[in-house]
């Protein structure tokens, strides 16, 4: 999986005419500003470029898929076109004076550069230049020769400007985002780093250099080394070292970014880590789901959330009002959101009927929502361990999502199986297994530790 290949351009966007950034008259993506001036924004620029190289490798109309790769290109030519050619590097500067809302020290006067960009640029040049068909052999070297230029950035330190890449006090590689006017200091951004590690992944797919491979190594293990600063547990992750802002709009992010980095690695290391994001703040769960809820006393919750049931920082999910509702027999009922709640658990919004709006707390058998939701699957398959002496429930799970075969496994000796799936399956973590004897079934997560953890 290549960067922001799961967020192709769609073929409206591809045509945008109007916004903050849209296209310009060449159908390159634009900054535009309240009194009518535009500017380069290279980090957008390239995230459009790699989003219309996803959706050109994916279309199947003609017409569409050349237009594609015709907006692909004119970001990928702009870029070159505003290119800065210093320190035997490329790189490619923003026009434009920048101050960040919320961390402080992000001030920047035009032009500066971004480590994010640099590595993004990269991706883009080195998937344009590993394209087979619609680009000719001269465009593909012109590609591959603005990825060397943009690689290059990568290879050259904080001792002069202008530079993205440092090593920190104890010596772990960094690619900033934001790199700040004095050495080696930087906003130390996750997701900026990340972004810019994909596109030495790229151009290590394109040119086998092995400078590339030992980037990315390094950089691998940089982010594997301070994950424990980033997670924020049972909330959103940090959005950065320096400032240590929890991050509402990147947790979604950072949990795509890890899949992407055990996809690339094959690494139970990120395998893990990635288990631990999902569970401290999961995804939403599919359209029409429904909760099953046990016969019993229940408590209701009505919750200061936005319209749509999201966290907003000024209501902090503060609870308004609650109440105790008895089930004389099982029963259900629909919901549109399930989430982590601010200093609270997993909770369910009921959508509809007599209790729509009030929220529930997830706690199987209880409550629990039914069907297989937040999967996660990997091309290495996984370890689980089951404790000797200790039980663990293994389950095949019917057409219904009705559990269809359980068998209590227990051994007198550590016993260890493989599993390529995780997920949220009626209302827990759980890990489905693949090993022969039990290939299909899914065991509870906290029954079992994985890869030792």
């Amino acid at each position: 999986m290549r960067p922001w290949r799961n967020r192709a351009t769609t073929w409206a966007n591809a045509n945008l005419s109007s916004g903050d950034y849209h296209l310009n008259a060449d159908g390159v993506y634009m900054k535009y500003t309240a009194d009518g001036k535009s500017y380069d924004h290279p980090v957008g620029q390239i995230q459009f470029g790699l989003g219309c190289i996803t959706s050109y490798r994916v279309e199947t109309d003609p017409t569409r898929k050349a237009a594609f790769l015709k907006r692909a290109r004119a970001q990928a030519d702009r870029l070159i076109a505003k290119r800065v050619e210093t320190r035997g590097a490329w790189y490619f500067p923003y026009p434009f004076d920048f101050t960040h809302a919320e961390h402080s020290g992000v001030v920047y006067k035009a032009p500066w550069y971004s480590g994010m960009a640099q590595g993004e640029a990269i991706s883009l040049f080195a998937q344009l230049a590993a394209l087979e068909d619609g680009i000719s052999a001269d465009d593909r070297a012109l590609y591959r020769t603005a990825a060397d230029g943009a690689f290059a950035s990568l290879l050259r330190a904080d001792n002069t400007n202008p530079w993205v890449v440092n090593k920190d006090k104890a010596g772990y590689l960094w690619i900033q985002e934001y790199p700040f006017k004095t050495a080696g200091t930087g906003d130390y951004t996750y997701n900026g780093m990340i972004f810019a590690m994909f596109g030495v992944w790229d151009y290590f797919q394109l040119t086998g250099n092995e400078l590339a491979a030992q980037l990315y190594d390094g950089a691998c293990t940089t982010i594997a080394r301070y994950f424990t600063l980033l997670r924020n547990p049972r909330w959103f992750s940090y959005y950065c070292q320096t400032h240590r802002i929890p991050a509402n709009t990147y947790q979604h992010h950072h949990i795509t970014l890890w899949q992407q980095l055990n996809w690339q690695t094959n690494s139970s290391v990120f395998a893990h880590q990635l288990d631990m994001l999902i569970e401290d703040v999961p995804p939403g769960v599919k359209s029409g789901s429904v909760i099953a809820i046990a016969a019993g006393t229940h408590t209701l919750y009505k919750l200061d959330t936005k319209t749509d049931g999201s966290w907003v920082k000024a209501k902090a999910d503060k609870i308004l009002s609650s109440k105790k509702v008895v089930f004389a027999r099982s029963t259900q009922a629909p919901i549109d959101v399930r989430r982590r709640i601010q200093g609270a658990g997993v909770w369910y919004r009921i959508s509809a009927g007599a209790y729509k709006g009030y929220w529930i707390g997830e706690a199987y058998p209880k409550a629990f929502v039914r069907g297989e939701h937040v999967t996660v699957t990997y091309k290495v398959p996984r370890t689980l361990t089951i404790a000797a002496n200790a039980s663990a429930e293994a389950i095949s799970f019917g057409t219904n999502g009705v559990a269809g075969t359980l068998k209590t496994l227990k051994y007198s000796s550590p016993h260890t199986l493989q599993f390529d799936r995780r997920a949220i399956v009626n209302g827990r973590s759980m890990v489905r297994v693949t090993s022969e004897e039990l290939a299909g079934y899914w065991i509870p997560a906290n029954q079992v530790t994985t890869d030792g953890h």
